[in-house]
């Protein structure tokens, strides 16, 4: 067999760098282009891309194929074999335990063709699927029916349904509903060598059952070697796997034969494939058992003093009818109070809570669900030593407490440093019973290693993950952690517990495995494998491994011991985030960036399914830039720019929605400065940098500079010369601008007697393009009562040059406007912007461009318009006369960024106008980005999405605060420009 186990730490040891040549696989990948309909990808930048998964681990794999069917599978399959190259297939990349990253393998990427919910069936209680179907949007798909999918991972908003068959994935409700085992039923899998059977229940010595094992197959073989290992290894099975709710260390073997509801013994290959993180075959279509929906649920959070009080109350716990039993310990609180995002979500939470217990109750089990929870009160905080509980009865109650429970594997990945709570033995599972002495002693550990841990999870399933806290960019730590897995997998099976009770063996358990089974299981689970895939070409080294070549859960490592990286001299101040290099670090590979249904990140791959164009996979090829995994000048090649940063759209979402906080913008703006410095720009840049200017030549020669653009033959000329969408209308200019005509009107509030004083800034937009908008807010805030002034002097806000990469442009800017304004907010002006991004410039990124107290002033006291009215409650001095006339209103990601978004709702409703505030990401167009002609489509497609929304929403009449979203909104077929909703404020004044 062929093998292609490449050195990727040579490098780092000061030893000649090789990375997999891609000549070396250019046969194979010729023949698969040959064959396959779908994207083959055998490039440096996909190795790398594909490289990572959300573990601590990192291999390059040969390359990668995107199918789009079956067919394509099987080729695949078929055509690596032929090769000695092993197979890989990845659903969302979010494992934790290696499963997904191997060396010089073929990934199969099955997630952005292969994710159709096939057929439903309701009576039955049934769904068919393809493997990259994202399990939240199988849920949306049921809910109408209600139905759902029962494994619940807290990845379920971008984690496959094949990669939790791969798994055998649970989640928090496993106390009620068990793991993915329990609810595969059929299978369509692709073996070795191409070949493809369709698994299910197959009743012992039956006619079906003779029917299959006497053909002279490869399906015929696989059952009886199948039945054969079982029946031979009856007696070890039974002593040797875990009495628990979760064990999904191994092959499932206890599991694959069974007696069915009917009685009859029956063998069912699909619990074979479940958890065998595709070693066995490559699945292609699943058929799984669905369960109702409960239609209310209740919440009751337990708040301790003492960790080990709280794992004492677990037993307790499952004497009551509960749906889950979940423990967050004061670390995840500590860390969720200092993010932006989830700190609303752990307000609730006593400051003294050591642990907090969580339980579930439905309406499937209580009829009042009130009742159900004040019996647990008595139990646990009358009677026993919790010392408050946080209730909650409705969903949005609900979700925030999830949310948070949701986010601990993230959150605690954000820590300061290169120390970190690290995935490798987090989910060893034992008897609910015995988790206090457990912990007690996993405690033991920890201080015989000099080190803590975060302790959350599935505490009623005796699922717990304690996350030791380590570096792993050095030898000692290495070492410490491979130290500790062998003490805990020892104590995990002194109680007979398993190893992992979730996310796998992959690379970081495997080793450990004989240890569990012992040495006669760990023969039948070579022979298994051996029987299903001869050459061990489908990824290797996982579950089992050959005897020459053991795997050790310390290769591989994405970090180690001779780890560097470039730090460079940053324009921006990185300080808060420990550098520039830390921040791309901390991209832990979790893939919440790939998530579609709900917030802001990352608008490109929403569109694309491109795991390029998610947070990830800039992160994860920053990094390989940074620390020499690609050569270190590629960072300034015109591929990384146009490939990689310039699909950024720079909407932020990040900086909120990514739970370690890895922004993105920031470091595509600081990248592309450096690019800049050593290679120069060019002059669509130069001129979308400085648009300001051109905006305002375009004001004083309208209206015949609006002529220009319709002119024949302009916009060829314009996307020749400048690379400027033809597609796209430029804006019209108008002939007076705001200033002009705010320096001719002046104030009509004096100052002496107004509520508040505020510097306008008006952005480029509404200086040059709409200024009644800016009108708008000076006729809402002076009837506020507030005096307005327009201040002379001022620069452009540097928006447009900070997201273009143009920082000593945005530095000048920010500097001459803070010193223009800091006077004034010393005497206690406001600094109010019309236009959202400019607002966050204020907010943001003034303070990574500027020093002193100054700027922190300016920043502190810059608003949006909506915003500053809302903060200071300016819109109840008002007499509103709104229209009857409801509203959808589209935020802007910039805001939603800094939590600064919900503002325009609030003062719109308090108007009198019924608001649909909706869940939209990025509109697309981002500035410039929209107007570029090589971005246009995938600006149009990100698009789309928030049009679907618009459409969905049953408002009249859509509003957006930004430009750049009007402009994109605009552009529908038959729509107008959306009003400001400022201007639906000044439109409710009346007379």
């Amino acid at each position: 067999m062929a093998t292609h186990d490449h050195d990727f730490q040579a490098f780092r040891a000061g030893q000649p760098y090789r990375v997999p040549d891609v000549d070396e696989y250019a046969d194979l990948a010729g023949a698969l282009r040959d064959a396959v309909a779908g994207e083959v990808r055998f490039d440096e930048y996909s190795q790398v891309l594909y490289a990572t998964d959300g573990s601590i681990y990192q291999a390059r794999p040969a390359g990668v194929v995107v199918p789009r069917s079956v067919a394509d599978v099987r080729e695949t399959v078929r055509l690596a074999g032929d090769h000695g190259v092993p197979v890989l297939p990845r659903g969302a990349g979010s494992s934790l335990a290696g499963q997904t990253v191997g060396p010089g393998c073929v990934v199969l990427d099955c997630s952005k063709y292969m994710d159709s919910v096939v057929s439903v069936d309701p009576d039955a209680r049934r769904a068919t699927v393809q493997p990259g179907v994202v399990q939240d949007d199988l849920d949306d798909r049921l809910a109408d029916h209600g139905l759902q999918f029962a494994p619940d991972p807290a990845s379920s908003n971008r984690a496959t349904v094949g990669g939790g068959i791969g798994n055998n994935s649970t989640g928090a409700h496993s106390v009620r509903y068990g793991i993915t085992d329990a609810y595969t039923e059929e299978l369509d899998v692709v073996l070795a060598d191409g070949s493809l059977i369709h698994t299910r229940e197959v009743v012992l010595d039956s006619e079906e059952w003779d029917d299959i094992v006497g053909n002279d197959d490869r399906e015929a073989d696989l059952y009886r070697i199948v039945r054969e290992l079982v029946e031979t290894n009856r007696e070890e099975i039974d002593a040797r796997y875990p009495d628990l709710k979760r064990t999904v260390s191994g092959y499932n073997l206890d599991r694959v034969i069974y007696e069915n509801d009917a009685g009859e013994r029956v063998i069912n290959l699909s619990k074979l494939f479940v958890g065998a993180e595709g070693t066995l075959g490559v699945v292609v279509e699943a058929t799984v058992s669905l369960v109702s929906r409960p239609e209310t649920t209740a919440l009751a959070l337990y708040c301790f003093d003492d960790l080990l009080d709280a794992m004492r109350a677990v037993p307790v716990a499952l004497e009551f009818d509960v749906s889950a039993v979940e423990l967050m310990d004061d670390e995840v609180f500590r860390l969720a109070r200092e993010s932006g995002e989830f700190a609303a979500y752990a307000e609730p939470i006593p400051e003294r809570a050591a642990a907090a217990l969580l339980l579930e109750f439905d309406s499937e089990l209580h009829d009042d669900l009130g009742a159900a929870v004040a019996e647990t009160n008595r139990r646990f905080r009358d009677q026993g030593r919790a010392f408050d509980v946080v209730e909650a009865y409705d969903e949005s109650a609900q979700a925030d407490i999830w949310k948070l429970r949701k986010a601990a594997i993230p959150l605690l990945m954000s820590l300061e440093g290169d120390a970190k709570p690290y995935p490798f033995i987090e989910d060893a599972t034992v008897p609910p019973a015995d988790l206090a002495e457990y912990v007690g002693r996993f405690e033991s550990i920890l201080d015989d290693h000099d080190t803590s841990a975060a302790y959350f999870a599935h505490a009623g399933s005796g699922t717990l993950h304690i996350r030791p806290i380590l570096t792993l960019k050095e030898g000692e730590g290495i070492e410490a952690m491979r130290s500790i897995a062998d003490d805990v997998t020892d104590l995990v099976a002194e109680y007979h517990g398993s190893f992992s009770g979730e996310h796998g063996d992959g690379l970081a358990r495997t080793e450990f495995n004989p240890k569990m089974y012992g040495p006669q299981l760990w023969e039948a689970f070579r022979d298994l494998k051996t029987a299903f895939d001869p050459d061990w070409l489908l990824n290797p080294g996982k579950v089992v491994y050959r005897e020459d070549d053991p795997t050790d859960m310390r290769e591989h490592l994405r970090y180690g011991a001779d780890y560097q990286s470039v730090e460079p001299n940053a324009e921006l101040d990185f300080a808060e985030e420990g550098g520039y290099s830390h921040l791309v670090e901390l991209c832990n590979g979790c893939g919440t960036c790939r998530q579609t249904d709900s917030d802001t990140m990352c608008p490109t791959y929403r569109a694309s399914r491109d795991e390029a164009e998610t947070t990830r996979g800039r992160a994860n090829l920053l990094r390989a830039a940074i620390s020499g995994e690609l050569d270190r000048d590629e960072l300034y090649s015109e591929r990384f720019q146009r490939e990689v940063l310039d699909l950024c759209v720079g909407c932020k979402g990040c900086l909120n929605d990514c739970p370690t906080g890895v922004d993105l913008a920031k470091l595509k703006a600081e990248t592309k400065h450096q690019y800049h410095q050593r290679e120069g720009a060019s002059l669509r840049e130069r001129l979308f940098a400085n648009v300001d200017r051109l905006a305002s030549l375009g004001s004083r020669l309208a209206p015949v500079s609006n002529v220009a653009p319709s002119l024949p033959g302009a916009r060829t000329v314009a996307a020749k010369l400048l690379g400027v969408a033809p597609e796209r209308d430029l804006p019209e200019f108008a002939g007076q601008s705001f200033e002009s005509w705010f320096a001719a009107r002046g104030s009509r509030v004096d100052p002496g007697g107004a509520d508040h004083r505020v510097a306008l800034v008006p952005d480029t937009y509404t200086n040059y393009v709409h200024p009644e908008i800016g009108k708008a807010a000076v006729a809402v805030l002076e009837a506020a009562n507030v005096h307005v002034a327009v201040p002379d002097g001022l620069a452009p806000s540097g928006r447009a040059a900070v997201s273009l990469g143009f920082l000593d442009l945005a530095r000048e800017r920010a500097a001459r406007n803070v010193d223009a304004l800091a006077p004034r907010v010393t005497e206690g002006w406001s600094v109010v912007s019309v236009e959202p991004s400019d607002a966050v410039v204020f907010q943001d990124e003034y303070l990574d461009l500027l020093d002193g107290d100054a700027v922190g002033a300016v920043s502190a006291n810059s608003y949006g318009v909506c915003e500053f009215l809302d903060t200071h409650r300016l819109d109840e001095a008002i007499q509103f006369d709104a229209p009857d006339e409801s509203l959808a209103y589209h935020g802007h990601c910039n805001q939603k960024a800094l939590n600064r978004d919900h503002h325009a709702v609030g003062v719109l409703r308090r108007a009198g106008y019924e608001v649909d505030p909706l869940d939209t990401g990025c509109c697309g167009m981002a500035g410039s980005f929209g107007y570029e002609a090589e971005h246009y489509d995938l600006s149009r497609a990100i698009g789309e999405i928030l049009f679907e929304t618009v459409e969905d929403s049953p408002a009249e009449t859509v509003v957006a605060p930004g430009a750049s979203c009007r402009t994109q909104l605009g552009d529908r077929q038959g729509a107008e420009r959306p009003p400001h909703p400022v201007e639906k404020l000044a439109a409710a004044l009346g007379e």
